[in-house]
């Protein structure tokens, strides 16, 4: 086996082909996981270009392409999966049969440890690792919207009711609802990040779009399309007006809601809903096998999901100080965080304290 580690303007047009046909076969090959956007040479690329730091492993056997493990590494060798607290999916992409050592990775790739916080499942060489799975929850439209929307009914039938309701009151009270499942307008991306920005300060939650980065890399990935991977903004219009958007990834199979938002004026119509019902219906349409809500709690995904995938988070570290150290800091926070996350008693309060917050910091 031999490891090779590039900067992003280093990988080869072959090494770059190779690695979305892994993702291409990965469904047909049992791991659909490893098709996810997330996991492809665009969104790692497009990453290299907003930050530092960022590698590119390329495992070879026989001298062929076997794995891809994309990651950000520091000077003391820390390393973090690739765009690390806002990538839904991480990991090794692989060819299937792939059961090398992380030891042995992490040495070629200079690190010390690794860490994850969406590490997708089948992940073998990291299995001994110190991680905890937590579940994500996904919409399987792989038989068509019809069948999903009839599981909804049996499942659901007044969350589906309501949300049908709301969107017909939205066309009587503004105007003829209009879905559009990939808008190239860029002035509309510029207002769902006004709309998310906000929405993050209102419930006391950090702003992601206050990092230029997160911005530049969005609008990076705005304009990046492949026939393997693009990105994706849905909008739903009332009237001609937009009244929600999200901003989200595509591959072949699957469509990675990322950043979804409403013009809050419209709530009581619930746009947002009325929205990712739309958004399954043109991914069924477009034949893709399920959209992937992203890991956390929230009522409009436990309303929406048709199962859970499990995805972890945690490290995997070679014998090293820095890894022990790294350990030290980051494993008292994780545990607190997991502890209020698993506990109802703790996290309502906590999460209402959040959006007191908000308001408070919002001048409302």
């Amino acid at each position: 086996m031999d490891i090779a580690v590039y900067r992003p303007g280093e990988l080869t047009a072959a090494d770059r082909a190779a690695w979305t046909a892994v993702q291409s076969q990965a469904r047909a090959l049992g791991s659909p996981q490893l098709a996810n956007p997330f996991l492809a040479p665009e969104f790692a690329l497009a990453v290299g270009r907003c930050r530092r730091g960022v590698r590119l492993a390329v495992i070879r056997e026989d001298g062929a392409p076997a794995a891809f493990l994309p990651f950000q590494r520091s000077a003391l060798g820390v390393g973090r999966a690739i765009g690390l607290g806002i990538s839904d999916a991480q990991g090794l992409v692989h060819r299937p049969g792939f059961p090398r050592d992380a030891q042995e990775l992490l040495r070629a790739c200079g690190l010390s440890v690794l860490e994850f916080d969406h590490l997708v499942d089948g992940q073998k060489p990291f299995d001994r690792g110190a991680l905890i799975a937590h579940p994500s929850p996904v919409i399987d439209v792989d038989r068509g919207f019809a069948a999903y929307l009839e599981q909804l009914r049996v499942r659901s039938p007044k969350f589906i009711r309501t949300t049908l309701a709301k969107e017909r009151r939205l066309g009587r009270d503004l105007g003829p609802v209009r879905y559009v499942h990939d808008e190239r307008d860029p002035a509309v991306l510029r207002t769902l990040i006004g709309w998310k920005s906000a929405q993050y300060r209102r419930t006391g939650r950090r702003d992601r779009f206050a990092h230029p980065w997160i911005v530049r890399l969005v609008e990076q990935l705005f304009h990046t399309r492949t026939e393997a991977f693009a990105g994706l903004l849905s909008v739903l219009y009332a009237g001609e007006r937009p009244v929600a958007a999200h901003f989200g990834l595509r591959s072949e199979s699957v469509l990675a809601c990322w950043f979804p938002a409403y013009d809050p004026r419209y709530a009581k119509f619930s746009p947002g809903l009325v929205l990712h019902l739309r958004m399954a219906e043109a991914a069924a349409a477009a034949s893709m096998a399920y959209l992937d809500l992203g890991r956390g709690e929230k009522g409009y995904k436990n309303s929406f999901k048709t199962r859970e995938l499990p995805v972890s988070e945690g490290w995997v570290a070679r014998r090293h100080p820095v890894a022990l150290g790294h350990r030290a800091r980051r494993a008292p926070v994780r545990a607190l965080r997991d502890t209020v996350r698993a506990r109802p008693e703790l996290f309502e309060p906590a999460d209402r304290l959040l959006k007191r917050m908000g308001q408070f910091r919002s001048g409302r």
